[in-house]
């Protein structure tokens, strides 16, 4: 998943971007824009990397990413199927330079300050959101433009949001450096169920292992090992909401070659045991 630069192209006589995303599976690459983004998912699950963030994600999920900020949706080796979503693009000057300083856009500005770390909202505000989108899809370009404002500051008005990057995240933007993090990606990807090696991966980017170690946790702000524990703990917790396996299996099915041990990074990384959180969730269903 090399970060690869995407270039805006915005619609007829419309000074930002709104598309329907349909496609058999999520195939674009990490990439990255100097334009704002806005993304809700309509359809398919899988895992959302944004810097050095990883969260499983399904329909729903409704995110909005700051310039420069590299990204993408990925299907997970079983969860590959019919795909889809909205996207909303535009450029920090969209309205002209120095519209965030009107105090009109006060909320909208600090809004935006903070999509810089990248921002998820919650099924609920996706929910009233989703009918503004797709209406959105067949305005004229001046209702188009009104009815957006009001989705900032729809967005903007939200106390309830997730951060996904920590403060501070910076990403090298390093083509040498994305195709190292690209090949490891996508070898955790293929093999989160096997033993991983810090010399396989070092190998993969012909690096040795104290230097793609120290290059890991530089370039993602958290250690190489730290990653891959929270690949496969987003792996279990979706094995745990979508079968009856046993604990014990799903652990061995993560890669975890020790239940205790798996028990340990859950509760570490989950905040609750793996039982109790196939609980709580059922709970949470069965209440719905």
């Amino acid at each position: 998943m090399k970060a690869q630069f995407e270039a805006f192209q915005p619609m007829p006589d419309s000074s930002f971007r709104i598309f329907g995303y349909e496609v058999s599976e999520f195939d674009a690459p990490w990439h990255y824009h100097p334009e704002y983004e806005l993304t809700l998912i309509l359809k398919s699950e899988g895992i959302r990397y944004v810097g050095n963030s990883m969260e499983s994600f399904e329909a729903g999920d409704l995110v909005l990413l700051g310039p420069d900020l590299p990204h993408c949706w990925k299907n997970t080796p079983d969860g590959a199927g019919p795909a889809s979503s909205i996207v909303v693009q535009w450029p920090g000057a969209f309205l002209g330079s120095g519209w965030l300083e009107v105090e009109e856009f006060r909320s909208i500005r600090r809004l935006l300050q903070m999509a810089g770390q990248g921002i998820r909202f919650d099924q609920e505000v996706a929910g009233r959101i989703k009918p503004i989108l797709a209406d959105m899809l067949e305005m004229q370009p001046f209702p188009r433009l009104m009815k957006f404002l009001e989705v900032l500051e729809l967005l903007a008005a939200e106390k309830n949001i997730h951060f996904l990057c920590e403060q501070g995240f910076i990403y090298p933007l390093n083509y040498e450096d994305n195709q190292r993090i690209n090949t490891v990606y996508n070898y955790i990807r293929e093999h989160y169920a096997e033993r991983i090696t810090l010399a396989t991966l070092s190998g993969l980017v012909h690096m040795s292992e104290e230097a793609f170690s120290r290059f890991f946790s530089r370039t993602m702000q958290k250690p190489l090992f730290t990653f891959l524990n929270e690949y496969r703990i987003n792996m279990a917790c979706k094995m745990l909401i979508e079968t009856d396996l046993q604990v014990a299996e799903i652990s061995f099915a993560c890669g975890y070659e020790s239940p205790p041990f798996f028990f340990r990074q859950f509760r570490k990384f989950g905040g609750l045991t793996p039982a109790g959180y196939r609980r709580q969730f059922r709970m949470t269903e069965a209440a719905g």
